[in-house]
């Protein structure tokens, strides 16, 4: 499975920005959960979403709980990440991540590349 993540950039504080990430090389590519982790400079990375297949289920952090959305559409296979009320503690290199086990929780077996998000005082 390959994972190309997109929409990363620099931000002011209190603004949006909406990662994509697009799936493929899998034959059931609307099978996979997705998700979204994240690394901020000398931290580990974190959990930050994730959403199944089918959308009936949803994870957040809660460091992003009520400011992140998280979608899919399968027709083009991609993932969303919605970031509203940003601010500088979510500057970090944004992953997408996919699985084919059950629920939002993990682990993940394919990752992407990595999309960078800075989000400026």
């Amino acid at each position: 499975v390959q994972l190309v993540e997109s929409g990363g950039g620099l931000v002011q504080a209190g603004g949006s920005l909406r990662l994509s990430c697009t799936a493929s090389g899998h034959p059931y590519m609307s099978y996979l959960t997705m998700g979204w982790f994240r690394q901020a400079p000398g931290k580990e990375r974190e959990y930050v979403a994730a959403i199944t297949w089918h959308g009936e289920a949803t994870g957040y952090a809660d460091s992003v709980k009520g400011r992140f959305t998280v979608s899919r559409y399968n027709a083009k296979d991609t993932a969303y990440l919605q970031m509203n009320s940003l601010n500088p503690n979510d500057t970090a290199v944004y992953y997408c991540a996919a699985t084919l086990r059950a629920g939002v929780s993990g682990p993940f077996d394919y990752w992407g590349q990595g999309t960078q998000v800075t989000v400026s005082s």
